[in-house]
Parts: C-alpha cells; sequence; structure tokens
C-alpha cells in the first residue's frame, strides 16, 4: 500500500485528488496539509511513501520547503504537482531533492503512474526536462539566462516581473530592503539587464508568469 500526505492550499484540489486518488486500490491518503508549517509537522510525525505537494503554499513553500523536507526524511519521495509549467520549476524542485515534476494539467493516469514510479524509488519527469538537467549539467552556459539565477535570485525576479515593489517584495520576504535591493543588482548583472521593463518582457517571453 502507498500512503500518500497531500499538501495544497487549496480546499477543492485536495478533496479532488483524495476522491481520485482513493479509488486505486494500492493507493491511501493518510493526511492533507495547507501549508509548509503543517506539512513539516507532518513530515516529522507521520510515516507515509510520497508527499504529493504544491509549489506554492502559504509559509515555507517550494524549493524551501523540498530542501527542509529532504533533510528531515532525506528517503522520502516527494512528487510535485504545481500550476507552474516545467519551464519555472521543474528543474530546480528536482534539484532541491523533489522525485517527479507534473503539471495541474496532467492526466489522471499519468498522476497515478508518476506517484507509482516515485514510491519505487523512481524519478518522474518529462523528456523536456531530462534535456534541460541534461544541459545544466554538461554545460552551464547553454541554458538560458533565467536559470543561472540562485532560488532567492529567482523568487525575486517574478516578483520584480510582477509587478511588486522593493519594499512590498521585503515585507513579503521579511527581508530588508538594502538586501532584496542586492538580490536585484544580482539578477540584472547575471541576466545582463538594466530595468524591469526588460525584466517583464523576458519573463511575458518565457512565460515564467502565473
Amino acid at each position: 500500500m502507498i500512503r500518500i500526505l497531500i499538501a495544497d492550499d487549496h480546499a477543492i484540489i485536495r478533496h479532488g485528488l483524495k476522491e481520485l486518488l482513493s479509488d486505486q486500490a494500492d493507493f491511501t491518503v493518510i493526511g492533507e496539509t495547507t501549508n509548509g508549517l503543517e506539512t513539516l509537522n507532518q513530515v516529522s510525525n507521520q510515516t507515509f511513501d510520497v508527499l504529493l505537494m504544491d509549489m506554492s503554499m502559504p509559509g515555507k513553500a517550494g524549493v524551501e520547503l523540498i530542501k527542509l523536507i529532504k533533510s528531515e526524511k532525506p528517503k522520502l519521495a516527494i512528487l510535485v504537482l504545481s500550476m507552474h509549467k516545467e519551464d519555472q520549476y521543474a528543474v530546480r524542485a528536482l534539484k532541491a531533492g523533489a522525485s517527479g515534476y507534473l503539471t495541474k494539467e496532467s492526466e489522471l493516469n499519468k498522476l497515478v503512474a508518476a506517484i507509482r514510479k516515485v514510491a519505487s524509488g523512481g524519478v518522474f519527469i518529462s523528456s523536456r526536462t531530462a534535456e534541460r538537467l541534461l544541459l545544466d549539467l554538461g554545460n552551464k552556459h547553454a541554458t538560458d539566462p533565467h536559470t543561472l539565477l540562485s532560488n532567492r535570485e529567482f523568487q525575486i525576479f517574478k516578483m520584480i516581473a510582477s509587478g511588486i515593489s522593493i519594499s512590498n517584495i521585503a515585507a513579503d520576504l521579511s527581508l530588508s530592503i538594502k538586501t532584496v535591493s542586492t538580490y536585484k543588482a544580482r539578477v540584472f548583472q547575471k541576466m545582463n539587464m538594466e530595468s524591469n521593463a526588460e525584466l517583464i518582457q523576458y519573463a511575458i517571453r518565457n512565460q515564467l508568469l502565473e
């Protein structure tokens, strides 16, 4: 029996996933969480085989949450089920320790196959993501500029491209305005850009905004 924890802040998504997965004879959903803190608590206090998690939840989330979970339970299989396109987060999630990445547009049979594969110790990714991983490992210079950003830099890049001010970014991330400004400068340098307008155009062109 594959024991599954669902981590998603949308009640309708959690309920739908639980209903669909419960139809599989070898699956059992043992719990649900709505944010990063709840998920970390469940990881510490419960035993399960697969964490099916969204990338965007209140509190700790995304790549940061994956790293925290893997430090607590290194052998736990994490399958990301996200609204974000693979180009945005798949490679980052896998590098952080996730065993697979699917978008919420995926068919049910694909999700079921992914859960079974990661539960058995395998990795479930698309051929496109596999190619990106190989490129990233084999040739750091053969990648898109945004893939050169650290996880925090990429997070701030997306917030800037979404029109969020430096002061609001600082408040949202519990950072000082000076620190956010430093990250912004690094983003501009790594991406060889000089203005917010360039970042916005790049983000739209590469479909990096939600």
